[in-house]
């Protein structure tokens, strides 16, 4: 597989950035909503456009597939003590590469194409949608944030999903 690469691109793609930069940089680190978004890495899922919010307005939390793990866990700690967030919002997406997969189906792509790395990958859990698909995965993460005392204790803990082929949410949780 061959692709152009982009990193020599990086500072004249910077120079455009900086050119609409404005007061970006006078923001604060404290979303002005209070909100905190978990969603996917997926490029077709833009929390802020989706929602109609501008910069400095919420925190936004991107992983595979959205998923609530350790990592999302100890970056919402950081959110709600330094950042002041108390409303989070799990994004989980309709054609979600999540659902494509088991532990066990790309583990084994893992030692189809990379056989040095299996026990690596033996040790992750990839966390796939299985059975759960979309929405039951968005309703399994709100339950495990809700059950969580490492959250404070006022905090508002929604679901939603966000349907790629027209732009349109719906809450689940």
């Amino acid at each position: 597989m061959t692709f152009e690469l982009n990193h020599p691109n990086f500072i004249a793609w910077n120079k455009r950035h900086i050119a609409e930069f404005g007061d970006t940089g006078k923001l604060s680190i404290i979303p002005t909503k209070k909100l905190a978004i978990i969603t996917c890495m997926d490029t077709r899922v833009n929390p802020q456009s989706m929602l109609g919010l501008g910069d400095g307005e919420a925190l936004t939390i991107r992983n595979a597939g959205g998923g609530v793990t350790e990592d999302v866990f100890r970056t919402l700690v950081v959110a709600q003590r330094l950042a002041g967030a108390r409303e989070i919002a799990v994004f989980h997406h309709t054609g979600c590469g999540g659902t494509m997969f088991t532990n066990e189906t790309l583990q084994a792509q893992i030692a189809k194409e990379t056989p040095s790395a299996v026990e690596e990958a033996k040790k992750i859990d990839f966390l796939g949608f299985g059975e759960a698909g979309v929405e039951g995965s968005v309703k399994d993460d709100v339950r495990r944030l809700k059950a969580s005392t490492l959250l404070l204790e006022e905090t508002v803990i929604t679901g939603w999903v966000y349907e790629t082929h027209s732009g349109n949410i719906y809450q689940v949780a």
